[in-house]
């Protein structure tokens, strides 16, 4: 019985994780806008020399009694998701938003294949059998625990994933080309060593925490409350409901941390060069002196885009497949 839960949660998870895929490719796109956009220090600003008012000689633009104005420095407009995909299908093709899809498959059968296996195992576990009710903290520390142990299972992957989308951004010359996850895998272990497979993996194991225990504990707790208030009934609508709250809370929860985790995961390290980032903590602070707070919500609609639809496959999926295995 509790493999079963493995194999309901693993079917379900890589259904999602496909269907939802483009969107978290424009997630990944966003979350690096402006990476390499850092302010650089000049040594004199751009000025505009003004001549007085009542001045009637041209004179040179270091006259004495010149004002100098600073002008304005050029800022990087912000491109919204609809652009970035819009902007991927023109450059790339239409297969681009598929990009990645084999490490989509590989991560959703390690990682949320051990995360959706361990919350219902530990679940069932914990509930009273009396009156059938979990606590909400207990559904959240099933969340926690199951979510950090599927994503050290899954890092690998996700490495990988985060990798291939991001590829088409670069130019030519300095992308990596990586033809498969198996390719992706053989080629970090290779050129960077079998550490690099991990890289991250501290921010992928918080985020995976945060979202195992917001999106799965969240489902259960909006769902539970639906049906006790008798405001829907237990279907469908029910369902699409109680997910789209869920993954909301998950994305608000989350997104900080998966800006710093694709960004670790994707820098690129030259042999005998600093690496561009010294730790999760150095990124979050790079990012924060160079693009703002806010650039720590970058691919935030994308990611309710994605977790909401994601959320709702899942579920409804998981249900059908229970209903298919039901027998078993």
């Amino acid at each position: 019985m509790g493999l079963k839960g493995f194999v309901e949660g693993g079917i379900a998870s890589i259904v999602a994780g496909c269907s939802t895929h483009p969107l978290d490719l424009i997630k990944v796109r966003m979350q690096l806008q402006g990476e390499n956009g850092a302010p650089k220090i000049n040594p004199a600003p751009a000025v505009q020399n003004l001549r007085p008012s009542l001045a009637f000689h041209t004179t040179s633009l270091s006259a004495p009694g010149s004002i100098r104005v600073p002008l304005p420095q050029p800022q990087a407009a912000r491109v919204g998701p609809i652009a970035v995909g819009v902007r991927i299908v023109q450059q790339e093709g239409v297969g681009a938003l598929f990009q990645g899809v084999s490490a989509t498959i590989l991560r959703q059968t390690l990682y949320s294949t051990t995360r959706m296996g361990l919350y219902d195992m530990l679940k069932k576990k914990w509930t009273d059998p009396n009156s059938g009710s979990l606590p909400l903290t207990q559904k959240i520390t099933a969340g926690l625990i199951a979510g950090a142990i599927g994503a050290a299972v899954g890092n690998p992957a996700d490495v990988a994933m985060v990798r291939m989308q991001a590829d088409g951004r670069l130019p030519l010359a300095q992308r990596r080309n990586y033809t498969s996850v198996f390719d992706a895998l053989t080629r970090m272990a290779r050129q960077e060593g079998v550490a690099s497979l991990w890289r991250g993996s501290s921010l992928t194991i918080n985020r995976a925490m945060l979202v195992t225990a917001s999106q799965l504990a969240s489902y259960d707790q909006f769902k539970e409350m639906i049906l006790e208030k008798g405001l829907m009934r237990d279907g469908l609508g029910t369902h699409v409901t109680a997910s789209f709250a869920a993954g909301f809370v998950a994305a608000v929860a989350s997104n900080p941390v998966d800006v710093i985790k694709t960004r670790v995961m994707n820098m690129k390290v030259e042999p005998g060069a600093e690496p561009p980032y010294a730790g999760p903590l150095d990124c979050a602070i790079k990012t924060v002196r160079a693009e703002g707070p806010l650039a720590l919500y970058k691919g935030f609609v994308p990611t309710i885009s994605r977790q909401g639809p994601f959320t709702v496959v899942l579920f409804v999926t998981l249900e059908q497949v229970r209903k298919l295995l039901k027998d078993f």
